[in-house]
Order: structure tokens, then C-alpha cells, then sequence
């Protein structure tokens, strides 16, 4: 369907831009295409740019006429975009385009992650410096790399890059909501190093896949409740240990911001135990069913016989000691705020688990709006990891949060535009996930910052979807603040 899917929106400017966003391939740390594309733009429309050296760019768009002393604005989204897909979907996510699609008042893509995130924010933007209506001050449109992936391309800007003192940060993702505050956080991560034995037993290799689960962004959804794919094969793995089967490789997730929603191992039975194997994961799922009806529901387990031989297994010393810290590790939230009713203060995710040259890397990230609460969820992982005797345990630098200033001169502005044009009041949140506004906020002191876009749910995940209509509230919003702003 791809661009039919967005025939006769409105606005049209924003939807030709997402559209042609779509096409381009940008998944995180390989956005030389999409970067390319901004720089095509910024040249064919006589707008000048300016790029770093990792690879953010800002282009620099002159105010509308008799606007020139106004006040600048910073228009910002980042340029990378998740790569998620659902199991047989085939998609390259290096070389093919997003396939589009309209699903009642939804667009979503085929299969995969569709890239509103942030592509809506970065398309509303493009949109403004081409809108012969849209009347703004001077605008610099400041597009960031690797935001998905520990938001290195913001982490990496240099002093003098922006020159405004207003930003408009549009990578939120609930319509009629101002966002003044976000989460900072940290990757932790522990190796551990394969002790392995030789097959000698003549048991035979069956894949075991736990799959079906909803996943979901690690911090906008972690209050959720939703399963977590690597801790449900675990439990998994545990329930099996009477049938003494021998473990040869296991693997989960895929990004460190997203929730798992699947996970597989490698297993070695006496096929004659198949039967009890499958007597086990019947009520395993009868059990995780139980627990995960409302917040999840779609869990799937698939065993099945693998052709070839398997020659070697971990031993099981090292199987138990994996699996203990799969068990061992916390995942979900670990506070709440006691200010804001309903806002995560401080969670962890068990992201990912990985077979890379003789180590298994198990991945995990942890979130707060308190930077020393990060350093303590950090460290209660680091202790885990320690404990199960890691070969290796590495922390990430990690990235600031930011905190609420409800007092700023932006955000009255703002409530008061959107007030005046749906005739209600926008509610003022802090979110539990990383903006860039955290670091924008500390590189550059003195910005006044809001957040804000249209509806948009399952991020990260193929689930993704962005709603029709409120991209239009969105546009016009933005539209009517730029001139308030202006004048």
C-alpha cells in the first residue's frame, strides 16, 4: 500500500515528508542515508546546514517576512529509527523502505516498526520551513543521530551549535500533553564466558522459542505489566531441569530499550522425553496465561525438532549459573514518583541476551528521574551480575535526566495556544523515558524546552501506529506557537 496509505491527509506537506522518510532506510547508527536526505532537503530549498562530526546536522531556515528580530526556535527530532519486525517478516532494515498502511484512523507500517518515532517530528518540521502559511522568527531545525540506542548523536554536540534559547523538542507521544521532564538512565551489562562440553550422550537438538508477547518501550511501558520474553524462558529452562536436557545456546531480545517479545534456546533431550517436555510447557503456559491475561495475553511456545547434530553443550555448572541470573535479575518498575500520581520514578529492563564469541552478553538498562537512583538500580544489577561471577561487567555513561520547570515562560505560552485553539487545557506530564531534553538541557544552559506530538503507541515494536487526526492537532499546534511565538 505504502503511499497510497496517505492519500488526502492533512496536513499534506507534514504526510509527503513522513512519507518520504519512510522510504529512507535509518536504523540506528546507520543513518548516512536519512542525514543525506536532510541535506538534499536543506540544499534544493536554498536553506543553510551545518553538520558535526557525529553527524547531527541543523539547518538553518530565515524567518518569515517582517519576523526577522523575533526570538529563534529550535525545531527538534532525531533521525534514527528502532528496527523491530514481527517473526517471518521479511524486511531488510539497512536497504528497504517502510511499507505503509492505513488501518481505520491509524497509519502503521507492514510488519515492522513504522518510524514515527520520530519520523513525525522530523517530517512536522520540514513541513514548517516549507509552509508558505506558517508565519515563525528564525527557526533552526536540529536533527540528532543514535537517539534510540543511548542518544549518542545529542551526548556528542558541541558548544555553538544551536544558537536559540527556545526548543521545541517533538518526540512525545500522547496528544494534548506538554512534557517537562523525562527520565535519564544507564546500560549495564555482564559476560560471561561459555564453559562447554562435548555432546556425548547421543541427545538430540530441539529449538525452544517463547514468542506471541506484546514488548513494548521499556520506559513508557514498563509500568504496564507486560511479560518479558528472556525471563519467561528462564522460567522455562528451570521447569525442565527434571528432565535433565542439556543447554547449547540461548538468546533474547533486541534492543535495550525495548521489552523482549521473544525469546529461544537450544536444547538437547532423549527423544523419548519429548512427550514430558511438552507436558511441561503446556502448563508452563496454562500458568504464564494465568498471570499475564489482561497485560499481555499472546504468548506462544513453539518446540520443535532441529535437523543436524549439536556437538557441543554448556556444562551444566554454567547452564545453572546463567540461568540464575536470568532468574536473579529484576525487571519492571522499582519506584514511583510520590509527587506525580502515575509516573515511573525508577525501573529496569532485562533487554537482551546475546552469543557473541564464546560469552553470552546479557544486557539491561536502567531508568529514573533521580540520577542517584540510577546509580543504585545499576549497582543492584552489577551485584547480581557479580554474584553469578561475570567475566566481565561494563556500565554505560549513562545520560541525564531532566527536571520539570513549571515556571518556565515556553510552557505558560504554550498551554495558553493550546487553550485558544481546542477550547481545553493541555495536561503537563514528566515521562518516564529518555528525551533529549535531558542533555540538550545540560550542553546548552538557559534553553526553555517543551515536548510534545501526536498520538503514537507501540513504539519500538511493529505494533507501532501514529494517529491520523491528531497529527493534524499536532501540526496545527505547532503551526499557531511558532507565530505566537513570533510575534
Amino acid at each position: 500500500m505504502s503511499e497510497q496509505a496517505i492519500e488526502g491527509l492533512k496536513p499534506e506537506l507534514l504526510w509527503k515528508y513522513f512519507y518520504e522518510i519512510s522510504q529512507v532506510p535509518r536504523p540506528s547508527k546507520k543513518e548516512e542515508k536519512i542525514r543525506q536526505f536532510i541535506k538534499d532537503f536543506a540544499s534544493e530549498n536554498n536553506f543553510n546546514f551545518i553538520e558535526d562530526i557525529a553527524g547531527n546536522i541543523v539547518i538553518k531556515v530565515p524567518a518569515s517576512e517582517g519576523y526577522e528580530n523575533s526570538e529563534t526556535v529550535i525545531l527538534q527530532g532525531h533521525l534514527d529509527m528502532v528496527a523491530e519486525m514481527n517473526k517471518g517478516t521479511q524486511h531488510d532494515f539497512d536497504n528497504d523502505p517502510i511499507r505503509l498502511k492505513r488501518s481505520g484512523g491509524w497509519i502503521e507500517a507492514e510488519g515492522t516498526t513504522l518510524g514515527a518515532d520520530n519520523g513525525i517530528g522530523v517530517a512536522a518540521a520540514l513541513a514548517i520551513a516549507m509552509d508558505k502559511e506558517s508565519i515563525h522568527g528564525p527557526l533552526e531545525i536540529l536533527c540528532t543521530v543514535d537517539e534510540e540506542t543511548g542518544l549518542t548523536g545529542a551526548n556528542s554536540l558541541e558548544p555553538g551549535f544551536v544558537s536559540g534559547k527556545l526548543l521545541l523538542n517533538m518526540d512525545s507521544e500522547e496528544d494534548g500533553v506538554f512534557y517537562v521532564g523525562c527520565a535519564g538512565g544507564i546500560d549495564t551489562v555482564g559476560l560471561f564466558k561459555i564453559k562447554w562440553n562435548t555432546n556425548k550422550n547421543g541427545l538430540k537438538p530441539y529449538n525452544l522459542m517463547i514468542g506471541g508477547l506484546k514488548g513494548g518501550h521499556s520506559g513508557l511501558d514498563i509500568s504496564i505489566g507486560r511479560a518479558n520474553a528472556i525471563k519467561l524462558l528462564a522460567i522455562l529452562l528451570h521447569r525442565l531441569e527434571d528432565i535433565k536436557y542439556r543447554l547449547a545456546a540461548v538468546s533474547g531480545g533486541s534492543k535495550r530499550n525495548a521489552i523482549p517479545r521473544e525469546a529461544e534456546a537450544t536444547i538437547l533431550i532423549d527423544p523419548h522425553d519429548e512427550k514430558k517436555v511438552k507436558k511441561v510447557i503446556s502448563v508452563f503456559i496454562k500458568d504464564m496465561l494465568k498471570e499475564y491475561q489482561k497485560n499481555d495475553g499472546g504468548l506462544k511456545v513453539t518446540f520443535e525438532r532441529q535437523k543436524g547434530k549439536v556437538q557441543s553443550v554448556f556444562t551444566k555448572k554454567f547452564t545453572r549459573r546463567i540461568l540464575n541470573s536470568l532468574l536473579a535479575l529484576p525487571h519492571g518498575v522499582l519506584s514511583m514518583n510520590p509527587y506525580i500520581p502515575g509516573l515511573v520514578e525508577s525501573s529496569t529492563n532485562l533487554a537482551t541476551v546475546t552469543m557473541e564469541d564464546d560469552n553470552i552478553r546479557i544486557g539491561t538498562s536502567q531508568r529514573s528521574s533521580i540520577d542517584t537512583a540510577i546509580r543504585i538500580a545499576s549497582q543492584t544489577v552489577q551485584s547480581i551480575l557479580y554474584l553469578a561471577d561475570a567475566s566481565e561487567i561494563i556500565q554505560g555513561d549513562g545520560y541525564p535526566g531532566w527536571q520539570p520547570n513549571m515556571d518556565s515562560a515556553l510552557l505558560k505560552k504554550s498551554r495558553d495556544v493550546y487553550k485558544n485553539l481546542f477550547n481545553q487545557e493541555a495536561e503537563v506530564k514528566a515521562i518516564h523515558a529518555g528525551l533529549e531534553c535531558g542533555i540538550l538541557g545540560a550542553k546548552y544552559p538557559g534553553l526553555d524546552m517543551i515536548s510534545f506530538g501526536p498520538t503514537i503507541t507501540g513504539a519500538h515494536s511493529p505494533d507501532e501506529k501514529v494517529n491520523i487526526a491528531d497529527v493534524e492537532k499536532f501540526y496545527d499546534l505547532l503551526k499557531s506557537l511558532l507565530k505566537n511565538l513570533a510575534t
